[in-house]
């Protein structure tokens, strides 16, 4: 290949072809018509020597060749943008859109001081949530579908991702305001007498909790219902059910719901929760992306974040 005559403008054309397997689409994500994409690629597959797409059903399939491509063009991309624009981030200016997701604890806890501290400080900028749910956080941050993640351990690990812990948590038993289970305090013994509902969605594994009720040689939960997150609050408060997650969600809960919540017992093997900042390397050094990481980690670290209690047992 003659690379003093080829066209880099050409790898930008294959980047968002790749990412949204689509030729009209990756026009709109590019300002261009379809027939100029259509082009682009015709040139990039004469001078790479691979057709790199093949229509499909479900739009454009990339060949092996190109999938080797993705990832180093992507990197190399993000790596000349952010040499570009090291010195044009202004947050009081700026109208750059970044995308998060986010898991139950930080959308419940940290969304709105988030959305607030951004929003004093760069007004024009714009986030977008969504929750991580059970999507591959990863293949979502290695895509660039998304820009940063606050999600639980294991969604998105390896070198080619950083990451920056948030939130460290213990866990909570939630119930109505007035369960005889608060008259007094908490014990394993009470907790394996009562029926639990199992909350769905929350990302974190209370099943810890068998394993502790076994080891002192009591019977396992008694599991009388399984519900959504956004559905565990109002059940709760409508019922003599109880339900374990983690405090911060609980506590906070119990600020907006007719709930009262308590850490559970201590006990040697009562894990702990985290919630960590989590992006792609590559555009790790792109000024605005670097901005937003501070001040998302400074907004988290300006909250109060008190020991677990007892709240709103009235």
């Amino acid at each position: 290949m003659n690379w003093d005559a080829f066209d880099f403008k050409l790898l930008i054309v294959f980047d968002a072809i790749m990412r949204e397997r689509h030729v009209t689409r990756a026009g709109e994500r590019l300002g261009l018509s379809q027939s100029a994409v259509s082009h682009a690629l015709q040139r990039l597959r004469r001078a790479l020597g691979d057709e790199l797409f093949v229509r499909g059903p479900e739009g454009m399939s990339p060949t092996p060749r190109a999938l080797d491509l993705a990832e180093p063009v992507r990197r190399a991309l993000a790596e000349i943008e952010g040499a570009l624009h090291q010195d044009r981030f202004d947050p009081a200016t700026s109208g750059a859109r970044f995308r998060l997701v986010l898991n139950n604890t930080a959308a419940v806890v940290l969304a709105a001081p988030i959305a607030e501290w951004i929003g004093q400080r760069a007004p024009s900028l714009s986030l977008h949530m969504s929750p991580s749910g059970t999507v591959r956080v990863d293949d979502l941050l290695d895509r660039g579908d998304v820009d940063l993640g606050i999600v639980g351990a294991g969604r998105a690990e390896g070198e080619r991702f950083g990451t920056t812990t948030l939130i460290r948590d213990g866990f909570a038993v939630v119930a109505r305001r007035g369960h005889p289970a608060f008259a007094s305090p908490l014990t394993y013994e009470r907790l394996s007498d009562l029926a639990h509902l199992v909350v769905s969605s929350t990302g974190d594994d209370v099943g810890f909790l068998d394993a502790i009720l076994s080891r002192r040689g009591l019977g396992p939960r008694r599991i009388a219902m399984a519900a959504p997150f956004l559905s565990a609050a109002p059940i709760l408060a409508r019922s003599d059910l109880v339900a374990v997650m983690a405090g911060r969600i609980a506590r906070t809960l119990a600020t907006v719901h007719p709930v009262a919540c308590a850490a559970l017992p201590a006990d040697p093997d009562l894990p702990v929760t985290t919630s960590s900042l989590v992006w792609a390397r590559r555009v790790e050094r792109h000024p605005g992306h670097a901005w937003l990481r501070r001040e998302i980690a400074a907004c988290v670290r300006s909250l109060a974040g008190g020991p677990d209690h007892l709240i709103g047992n009235d």
